[in-house]
């Protein structure tokens, strides 16, 4: 479990594929990984197979994982937002992430507000019933409030609009995210429970 506060960023520097799947080496700078740990790579729970003091770590990728997430993209150079799982003692300063990405969103636009940035995405018109003005979202990782979600287009996308602050900015890869650059998207899990329990009293046989 994760809660969206990104503590550094990591760089790839190798990548490897293995029978479909991939094997990230990363330059993470936690010295003290232990092996089977869960990091959040750009919003991805991964899982360290291997480390060395120095903090670099390889982390497994599944097929699984390259078709739902942009992770498949990361080539040498790239780098990626990471995050330690957190504890019972930690301040959850963002909100409750799992690190299981829902979808891949597409920067539309990132223009200037006032010193911070406002960013517009298409995301999967399949996850619009989870994204509720100002409520919560993790983009590569980083906890988010929505701004804007606004009505799904022909393609079956709908815009919701975002406002990241300096700090946030300048601490986190979204900084380097071009337009149409895939972002990973993990909705709210609260909010697909909820949905889920509601699914079910309204479905014909609970009618």
């Amino acid at each position: 479990m994760f809660s969206g506060i990104i503590e550094t960023l990591g760089e790839v520097v190798a990548v490897a594929p293995e029978d479909g799947a991939l094997r990230l080496s990363l330059a993470t700078g936690f010295a003290d990984l232990a092996l089977g740990e869960s990091v959040a790579v750009n919003g991805v729970c991964l899982t360290v197979v291997r480390h060395d003091p120095g903090g670099g770590a390889d982390f497994f990728v599944s097929p699984e994982t390259l078709a739902r997430t942009s992770l498949g993209a990361a080539g040498v150079g790239t780098v990626l937002n990471l995050e330690r799982a957190v504890t019972l003692s930690t301040r959850l300063s963002g909100h409750l992430v799992q690190g299981h990405v829902d979808g891949v969103a597409r920067l539309s636009e990132a223009v200037d507000d006032g010193g911070s940035r406002r960013l517009t995405l298409s995301l999967p018109g399949a996850l619009r019933a989870f994204c509720v003005e100002k409520g919560s979202i993790a983009l590569d990782g980083v906890s988010l409030t929505l701004n804007h979600v606004g009505p799904a287009d022909a393609e079956e996308r709908f815009p919701v609009g975002i406002t990241i602050i300096p700090h946030t900015w300048t601490h986190t890869n979204l900084q380097h995210a071009g337009v149409g650059a895939p972002i990973n998207v993990e909705v709210d899990v609260l909010a697909k429970y909820v949905e889920r329990l509601c699914h079910a009293y309204l479905t014909p046989s609970n009618a």
